[in-house]
């Protein structure tokens, strides 16, 4: 098992990453937040919402399977009664990064999506949100790393 913080960075190293759950309404969605930030930090990043054909004025997908040309990683930001269909679907295509958003709440983590895709190679991070590592941090998702780890939301290794 690596730590966190390690296992955040090779996460970050990758440059092509899926955000699942973006909303074409972006008040109050993390989703949406993540989507913004590393799209700023220099990110090529891709909307899946299969509801949405934009979001952020940006192209939105239905699904994984059509981002052109596939990502390194994938930030699930949806509610956790979908995100095991959204792991399988990362297992079938091969991603072997995903990363379950969680801030204060219960995010998008569900421990069956984890264990299953852990059974087919791929490493889970279950909570966090990528926004609180470098080099995506500011300090306030810093300050809630901090707040989130003690509570258990971040997990403190991978």
């Amino acid at each position: 098992m690596q730590t966190m913080k390690q296992a955040a960075a090779e996460f970050l190293a990758g440059k092509r990453v899926a955000v699942t759950g973006v909303s074409r309404k972006p008040q109050g969605h993390g989703s949406n937040a993540v989507y913004q930030r590393l799209r700023q930090r220099g990110y090529q990043v891709f909307a899946v919402n299969p509801n949405a054909d934009h979001v952020e004025g940006d192209p939105c997908y239905h699904d994984l399977a059509s981002v052109p040309g596939g990502v390194d990683w994938v930030v699930i930001g949806t509610k956790p009664e979908t995100t095991e269909a959204t792991m399988r679907e990362c297992a079938d295509l091969g991603i072997k990064r995903v990363w379950m958003h969680r801030g204060p709440g219960r995010g998008s983590v569900s421990k069956a999506a984890a264990e299953y895709g852990r059974q087919h190679g791929i490493t889970v991070i279950e909570g966090g949100c990528p926004c609180m590592f470098d080099p995506t941090a500011d300090p306030g998702h810093k300050a809630m790393r901090f707040v989130f780890t003690l509570t258990g939301n971040v997990p403190r290794r991978v």
